[in-house]
C-alpha cells in the first residue's frame, strides 16, 4: 500500500473517490505472490456505508470527551464524513 501512496502522489496510478476518501483501483495494486482474486480485492476495498454510519455517533461521543480542547476542525471533518456517507447511501 505504501508503494501505491507514492505512485499516487507521482500521478502514476489512479484512485477511486469514496465517502471515506480515496482508495486504490484494484488494477493498480501489486498482488504478486498473493493467492487472491481481483473480486476479493475489490471486496476488501469496498466501503461499508452502514458500518461507517454506525461509527459516526461513537466518534462524536469520543470527541465529546475532549470538550473545548478538541480542534473544531475535527468536528467539521466528522460532520462532513457523515454527510458524504448519507449522500452515498441514497
Amino acid at each position: 500500500m505504501l508503494k501505491w501512496i507514492f505512485e499516487r502522489c507521482d500521478g502514476k496510478v489512479h484512485a477511486k473517490e469514496t465517502p471515506i476518501g480515496r482508495i486504490p483501483e484494484v488494477a493498480d495494486l501489486d498482488t504478486t505472490g498473493l493467492d487472491i482474486k481481483g473480486a476479493h480485492v475489490e471486496e476488501l476495498l469496498s466501503v461499508d456505508l452502514q458500518g461507517w454510519l454506525a461509527e459516526v455517533p461513537l466518534i462524536k461521543e469520543h470527541f465529546a470527551l475532549f470538550g473545548s480542547h478538541l480542534p473544531e476542525g475535527l468536528n467539521l471533518e466528522v460532520k462532513a464524513l457523515e454527510e458524504r456517507l448519507k449522500a452515498a447511501k441514497q
